[in-house]
């Protein structure tokens, strides 16, 4: 599709702002861990397992040693100290030991020996740190190896590097599976790539982002969705893997990386092979009211990791219409996908692992709402060229009419397909009745398949009129978006949250769960799983 005429000055500054808005929460980032990205740090030197009260051992050590104070050294040093004074423990029976053992001295002796001792504490971890990044960077390996040989979506695409490029191919077709049960939801997982999805998303269950640890091992119940663990994520993928080889083609898995446990769920994706993750810089706080000064150091470490994992992030932007008016509000997406985008560039990805998400969320009661949902999608995938944009299908306006609903759904894909979205979550004609089932499912894809064929040349043919609705609405919406970033730069994000400048929705930046996990570094702090995810020496 030929560009919009925009005013390129205009996106520069969206850019500027964006940058100066990333740049003051980073100060605040590099200086405070959390109780996650520490328990994240033992999950990547191999400590696992949980207690016999079913609390994961990770928090056990954790808990213990953010009571004691002794946090803010890095659980990694405490560690460090404990094989330095035991070099016959493993990493597992070193974590059992800070757990439940006294192996170690308690208060200011205890950070008196992790201060003296540092820099032989670093060198003890290099071994751990060198296995841990091993780790990820073989599931990276395998991945992109299978993706190389099976190829991606209908037109058996194969990665440029190990991403996605934008604008290779019709939109590639998400779906979701959410039984509650994990060995159902691989089955289902299955049906859909057989009739021809490409991205697998395993809904979590409810609420699990408000809970502050990894559940473990395989489940088989969940309200509205599955429990994210490391072995349910070992399950899809495994079924995933024995599919893809009959279909001849490569099948994406997505989970959720949100939430209290964002650093571990990331982590867990990366060393089993998940392909993309649910990973945004706002959404917990503001529509789970989890602290934000906790939420935007997890999502900065969590960040870190998908870097290194190769995977693609899902950003959050869609949500905020389900909460504000998608007319009123469409330039408060535009601000925010500036924002995710300068958060995601300071934690090292690249703009092909950004998948900024919208949506097609206007009511569609009103006039030529087709016409201004079309301006938004292109609005998006003009400013972000090199982005895989996540295109979210309609839910705040669906209704018990499974036949409009439908018809709907068929708008939505013609939009994504003109505009050349790259990741497109299928609406489904039941939304507003209940969790769908695999008939609804293969009638989405079915459709979906139509309309990306029969309209995959259409894009090319239009050009708008550069005084019509299309071109002055984006124009509007770009104008607003920088007027608020100007907003959001001079007040700080923390305020601007607060104030409830995204998604109508207002979060203080002292409230919200979580934030007494947020620790502030003592200067002898070590994190060598971070130093070397930042490309710095352990």
């Amino acid at each position: 599709m030929h560009a919009l005429p925009i005013d390129p000055a205009v996106v520069d500054e969206c850019r500027a702002l964006a940058a100066q808005v990333a740049d003051r929460v980073q100060g605040f980032i590099g200086a405070h861990t959390t109780v996650s990205i520490e328990r994240t740090v033992l999950r990547s030197f191999g400590v696992d397992g949980v207690d016999g009260e079913g609390v994961p051992l990770v928090n056990r050590c954790v808990e213990r040693y953010r009571q004691s104070g002794a946090l803010n050294r890095g659980i990694a040093a405490i560690v460090g100290l404990l094989l330095r004074r035991s070099p016959q423990l493993s990493i597992q029976e070193a974590a059992e030991e800070l757990a439940f053992g006294s192996s170690l001295p308690e208060g200011d002796a205890l950070l008196s020996a992790l201060d003296a001792e540092r820099d032989e504490i670093a060198q003890i971890l290099r071994a751990p740190t060198e296995q841990a990044m091993a780790k990820i960077d073989d599931a990276r390996a395998q991945r992109i190896a299978a993706w190389q040989r099976l190829g991606l979506g209908p037109d058996r695409a194969k990665p440029e590097g190990d991403v996605i490029r934008p604008g290779g191919g019709p939109p590639l077709k998400y779906v979701i599976v959410a039984t509650g049960n994990i060995y159902d939801d691989a089955d289902q997982a299955r049906a859909a790539a057989q009739v021809g999805a490409d991205v697998i998303a395993v809904i979590r269950s409810t609420a699990q982002s408000l809970i502050d640890y990894v559940p473990y091992g395989a489940t088989t119940e969940g309200y509205g969705g599955t429990w994210a663990t490391q072995e349910n994520f070992r399950i899809v993928r495994r079924a995933l893997d024995e599919e893809q080889e009959k279909l001849g083609r490569y099948l994406q898995q997505t989970n959720y990386s949100s939430g209290l446990c964002m650093p571990e769920i990331a982590y867990l994706g990366a060393v089993e092979r998940l392909d993309m993750l649910l990973n945004d810089a706002m959404y917990g706080i503001l529509f789970r009211d989890i602290n934000p000064k906790r939420t935007l150091c997890d999502q900065y470490f969590s960040r870190r990791v998908i870097a290194r994992a190769g995977m693609i992030i899902n950003t959050g932007e869609d949500n905020y219409l389900t909460t504000a008016d998608a007319v009123e509000k469409a330039h408060t997406v535009l601000a925010s996908q500036f924002i995710n985008e300068a958060f995601a560039f300071r934690a090292g990805l690249k703009e092909e692992q950004m998948g900024l998400g919208h949506a097609f969320e206007i009511d569609k009661a009103l006039p030529d709402s087709f016409v201004l949902e079309l301006s938004q999608a292109l609005l998006v995938r003009q400013l972000f060229p090199k982005h895989p944009i996540k295109w979210m299908p309609a839910t705040k306006h669906k209704t018990g009419d499974i036949f409009w609903s439908h018809r709907v759904d068929g708008l939505f894909d013609l939009v994504g397909v003109m505009t050349g979205q790259t990741i497109e979550l299928l609406g489904m004609m039941t939304e507003a009745i209940h969790t769908p089932l695999l008939h609804d499912r293969f009638a989405a894809i079915k459709g979906a398949d139509y309309v990306f064929t029969a309209a995959k040349s259409l894009g090319k043919e239009l050009r708008f009129d550069p005084d019509g609705l299309v071109v002055r609405r984006a124009r509007q919406v770009l104008d607003d978006a920088c007027a608020m970033l100007r907003k959001v730069a001079q007040e700080g994000l923390f305020a601007a949250i607060a104030a409830g400048e995204f998604a109508d929705v207002k979060r203080p930046e002292q409230g919200g769960r979580g934030l007494d996990g947020v620790i502030a570094r003592h200067p002898s702090y070590q994190n060598p799983i971070l130093a070397v995810l930042e490309g710095r020496s352990a």
